[in-house]
């Protein structure tokens, strides 16, 4: 069967552009080689409890709103306010003037680096102000701007002006966050307890501006994946052929059709790609293809991809606890981000990591000295806390809540665990040392009141959305090359390859990945799409 649009991946990026393809009235499948659609942002029920397994909140940036809204579709959401917590200290983070409290929380943690604190808190006050106008207007993406004259003249060409000024700031920061903490403080753990809630080589700036990217977040009613619901909703709807379990595992650009994982063979005008994209050049065998200068260019950029990495991945730990929501809500809000120990990973997660890994480089990892870095590493890193029965009161049994703690974790590692064939050990080795940092001081009952727990690392989003190295926002930050485009204002071109009549979207076209950009660059995709390019 032929279609104008086939689109691979169901997560956010592909639900876009699966949504704004059909609603011109074209015919689109969408392939998803799980058995349900919306990649990581999925929420599950066990015993009463409703877990989020991907996202902890919804960012709005601008987009995820403006696009509900251009869709015809209503979410009901409400504010998912955030704490920050080092030790036994914590804040609450509801509005600008939180700042000063992080800046109190800070200092007080290092008396003798006020200065240091000072400095940081006067860039973080300059990029909140940038982001207010990065992301203070809905995206112009999702607005009739010639129709909507008020719009166009009352709020867009304003803004333009602010972006153009304030754009050039923003690129300027682009190096990796931990050399600006290097310029900012010589204090180890201070650049570690801020620099360490990021993805190792963060661009500066974005990972700088994650006080302002806090007062962003929603919570959607009934779990983070009713995003997803809503969206998979319409797109049924408008008659989408939905292939789940439909891996997609061959490419011909020259007739222009795809195979799925049983042999059937799909046809399409555009295709659009919105999974990770080793796997789209590693489908297309090139020793087929007649044009020389296409093969070429699919061979370059197979390469080009085969050599960069995956983000850092996450290992999240879920527990159901029998205590009732209350006793958490009289410690924090039910985001929160924390650091048990003020002294910060330091070097553990760079030259410990890869001073462990190197002298066992032969044969599978003995337990005991990984064993040892665990434990290190559990007690002094920093940990995303959800709680989402504090966001919404039906999503754990009554009297009971369910917690969600996250922390940012090596892919590498744990495949290597895997290898060696003790990854069930490693399970319950992890999930002991992450309930005892939270119970040291946030939670000193925790322990004693977990009924049930179960795990995901970076392995098991691997195989679940079959992204390199588990990555959850694309490619490596600190990577020698960053193969996607990186700049907003070229956001425009992220949609594109080399190969005709294929286009691509979500996490692996931009960096910066995230869900607000996913959807962005899912209905970039399809306008192109429609216009046939």
């Amino acid at each position: 069967m032929r279609h104008d649009v086939v689109v691979v991946g169901g997560g956010a990026a592909g639900l876009a552009a699966a949504a704004y393809a059909a609603r011109a009235g074209r015919s689109v499948a969408l392939f998803e080689r799980q058995g349900r659609l919306g990649g990581l942002v999925q929420s599950v029920a066990r015993d009463g409890f409703v877990f989020d397994m991907g996202l902890r909140a919804v960012e709005n940036a601008g987009i995820v709103l403006p696009m509900l809204e251009e869709l015809g579709l209503h979410m009901e959401v409400v504010r998912s306010p955030v704490s920050v917590g080092i030790e036994n200290d914590l804040i609450r983070v509801d509005s600008h003037a939180s700042l000063a409290d992080y800046r109190d929380l800070l200092v007080r943690t290092y008396p003798d680096r006020a200065a240091d604190v000072d400095r940081i808190m006067a860039l973080i006050r300059r990029i909140m102000r940038d982001m207010d106008v990065l992301y203070g207007i809905d995206n112009p993406l999702f607005k009739d701007v010639l129709r909507d004259r008020r719009y166009l003249f009352g709020t867009l060409l304003p803004w333009m002006v602010r972006f153009v000024a304030t754009i050039g700031r923003i690129n300027r920061m682009s190096g990796p966050v931990e050399a600006l903490l290097d310029e900012l403080t010589d204090d180890p753990g201070l650049k570690g307890i801020i620099g360490q809630h990021f993805f190792k080589g963060t661009p500066a700036f974005f990972a700088m501006s994650y006080f302002s990217v806090y007062l962003d977040y929603l919570y959607p009613r009934g779990g983070t994946a009713a995003l997803m619901g809503l969206l998979e909703g319409f797109v049924r709807e408008h008659g989408v052929d939905v292939r789940t379990r439909s891996p997609i595992v061959a490419v011909d650009p020259e007739a222009r059709t795809v195979s799925d994982g049983d042999g059937g063979a799909h046809g399409y005008r555009t295709l659009i790609w919105c999974a990770d994209l080793k796997a789209l050049y590693r489908a297309v065998d090139t020793t087929a293809i007649a044009d020389p200068r296409l093969a070429r260019a699919v061979t370059a950029r197979r390469d080009e991809l085969e050599a960069c990495s995956g983000s850092d991945s996450v290992l999240s730990l879920f527990l159901s606890v029998d205590e009732p929501p209350a006793t958490f809500a009289a410690v924090s809000e039910g985001h929160l981000f924390y650091a048990p120990d003020a002294r910060g990973l330091g070097d553990l997660h760079t030259w410990g990591l890869e001073e462990l890994l190197a002298r066992h480089v032969d044969g599978p990892l003995p337990e005991e000295p990984v064993k040892a870095y665990l434990d290190a590493f559990f007690a002094r890193t920093t940990y995303e806390v959800s709680i989402p029965v504090l966001k919404d009161p039906d999503l754990a049994p009554p009297g009971k809540t369910g917690v969600i703690v996250s922390c940012l974790f090596d892919y590498g590692l744990t495949r290597r665990i895997q290898d060696a064939g003790w990854t069930d050990a490693f399970r319950e080795h992890a999930a002991d040392a992450m309930t005892s940092a939270l119970t040291k001081q946030l939670y000193p009952w925790l322990g004693a009141r977990v009924r049930s727990r179960f795990m995901t690392t970076p392995v098991t989003l691997e195989a679940f959305t079959g992204n390199t190295d588990g990555a959850i926002v694309g490619w490596a930050f600190d990577g020698a090359h960053m193969p996607a485009v990186h700049q907003m204002q070229r956001v425009a071109r992220s949609v594109l390859t080399p190969i005709p009549g294929v286009l691509q979207a979500g996490q692996w076209a931009y960096s910066p990945g995230g869900v607000p950009m996913a959807f962005l660059t899912g209905k970039l995709a399809a306008n192109r799409a429609l216009k046939g390019r």
